[in-house]
């Protein structure tokens, strides 16, 4: 069985408190240890979703994306965290060389930006997220699929 969460956030701070939000249930449903996609475009506020997620998880420092790094991994009160970004990825070989296989096999929470270019590479995930951008200025809608019969 599936759920599915769909909200329009009209500014970054509603971004960020969608992702708080996010951020709980994935504690709650899947004790914070999930797969979770991250789709849309350049600019989307897939970044600012994390930053929510992590935020309300305890983490209180700066969060960046990760498009030249691959991989932001976060310690949050015993709770491991992983945010990478595929952007940058040709071949889903180059995963090998930052431990892909281990940390999404492992536990913890892994977040993962432009997960298309991983394709092939990841098992199903728990929840997907798609932002898409709207005409309207800081507009976006957000639609969170829960997988819930994976768990």
């Amino acid at each position: 069985m599936s759920s599915t969460w769909m909200e329009i956030l009209t500014s970054e701070d509603a971004t960020v408190q969608f992702g708080a939000r996010l951020g709980q249930e994935l504690l709650e449903k899947y004790a914070g240890s999930a797969l979770v996609l991250l789709h849309g475009e350049l600019g989307a506020g897939k970044t600012t979703l994390v930053r929510g997620m992590l935020r309300s998880m305890g983490h209180s420092g700066v969060v960046k994306s990760p498009t030249y790094t691959l991989l932001e991994p976060y310690s949050l009160d015993g709770q491991d965290a992983y945010h990478f970004d595929l952007y940058r990825i040709n071949d889903p070989e180059e995963l090998l060389f930052v431990g892909f296989d281990e940390i999404i096999d492992g536990p913890g929470l892994k977040l993962i930006e432009w997960p298309e270019r991983a394709d092939g590479w990841l098992p199903k995930a728990q929840t997907i997220v798609k932002l898409e951008l709207s005409e309207a200025i800081d507009e976006r809608k957000v639609t969170v699929q829960f997988n819930d019969s994976d768990v």
